[in-house]
């Protein structure tokens, strides 16, 4: 098989897929006016509050959410708020990619929490009409490890005793979330901005204050995980004031990609996007005998990374595919996820172009085939 045309060589914006800068991307430029200078000066404050304002307008947030800007990209996020709030009620933690699974050990092995476990293969859901929401429920929105996300938000009752606690990290700007549904939601900027991971984004709704300020955790808390002060909020978090020193770069990239984002349609043009790129996977998918979505179900099956499983392809076939893609400058860092089948990861996220994607359908059958 001769080799396929030339493509443009792919900056890789995430970690698991093709992705050059988007039309637009460069119409306007980063403001510098804060760099070097204090987070806490009136410029740098000011930029932080920006960096809300727009996350917030993007993501449709409504006014009962508080949005605030916290160390350690997702992880960060998601940890502090298990660290903050968990304990007050039995917890019940799905899994069915490894980030869930982190999760899991950090309730079981870490906070030593009551913790029901419910797991289900890669590519696949657990039965989300058995989670008891008498508990507290911590669960991926959108796993980029293994292609499967929550259907919506109907599983979740409006009137819950326990709190939902999402990781929404690649799910975030690729659809329209339930807010009402959800109590705590963390994510970064990673993803399906295309922006730097430093830093991450806690999202918190009234419940998840009124047990803040109502339940004191029997654990110690690093500095960078308090979220009150004498039993109520911190909402200077909320309005600007970081708990530690964020790299104002990182905080003028957000600006930049958020007001990308708000000059193509806002979240409808990001989820349009999001939408185009899953559908251009599926069509590779379909003309393709030997190439398989790793989850079959269109209704479960992410937007933004999209896992594929290969005919009888072990690890050290992907592995020949992948590195032949590299040195083609087709594709970095596509091979799935290292506790995943064997397989490829194909992000998705509103940065990528569409024509980008199709034109590595090409380059899919000559790795295919050269790897044989």
């Amino acid at each position: 098989m001769t080799k396929p045309p030339a493509v443009r060589p792919a900056r890789p914006y995430f970690s698991s897929g093709p992705c050059a800068k988007p039309p637009g991307w460069e119409a306007s430029r980063l403001d510098t006016a804060s760099l070097g200078r204090s987070h806490r000066s009136k410029i740098g404050k000011a930029r932080l509050q920006r960096c809300i304002d727009l996350m917030r307008e993007t993501l449709e947030l409504p006014d009962t959410h508080r949005l605030g800007i916290v160390p350690g990209s997702d992880t960060g996020a998601f940890e502090m708020a298990m660290w903050t709030m968990l304990g007050a009620r039995p917890v019940t933690a799905l899994a069915w990619e490894s980030f869930g699974k982190g999760w899991v050990n950090d309730a079981i092995e870490q906070l030593g929490l009551d913790t029901h476990v419910m797991e289900a293969p890669y590519g696949e859901l657990p039965n989300l009409k058995k989670v008891g929401w008498h508990h507290d429920v911590l669960f991926t929105w959108n796993g980029t490890t293994s292609g499967v996300r929550v259907p919506n938000g109907d599983w979740i009752p409006g009137h819950r005793q326990g709190l939902s606690f999402v990781d929404a990290t690649s799910a975030v700007f690729a659809h329209k979330l339930p807010w009402d549904k959800i109590d705590v939601a963390t994510f970064s900027w990673q993803k399906v901005l295309g922006g730097e991971a430093a830093h991450g984004v806690l999202i918190l709704g009234p419940r998840a204050v009124e047990r803040l300020e109502s339940h004191t955790p029997d654990r110690p808390l690093p500095k960078l995980f308090r979220l009150t002060k004498k039993g109520k909020l911190m909402e200077e978090i909320f309005e600007g004031s970081t708990i530690n020193t964020p790299s104002m770069l990182c905080v003028e990239d957000a600006i930049h990609s958020l007001e990308w984002a708000q000059s193509i349609g806002g979240l409808d043009g990001m989820i349009e996007r999001c939408t185009a790129n899953a559908e251009a996977v599926d069509r590779l998918v379909e003309e393709r005998d030997w190439l398989h979505h790793l989850c079959p179900d269109p209704a479960i099956r992410s937007r933004t990374g999209v896992c594929l499983t290969l005919e009888g392809a072990d690890q050290e076939r992907i592995k020949r595919m992948t590195a032949l893609l590299e040195e083609e400058e087709v594709a970095y860092d596509i091979g799935g996820y290292r506790d995943a089948p064997p397989g490829l990861r194909i992000w998705c996220g509103a940065t990528v172009e569409t024509a980008d994607i199709e034109a590595l359908g090409p380059w899919l059958d000559y790795a295919w085939e050269k790897s044989a």
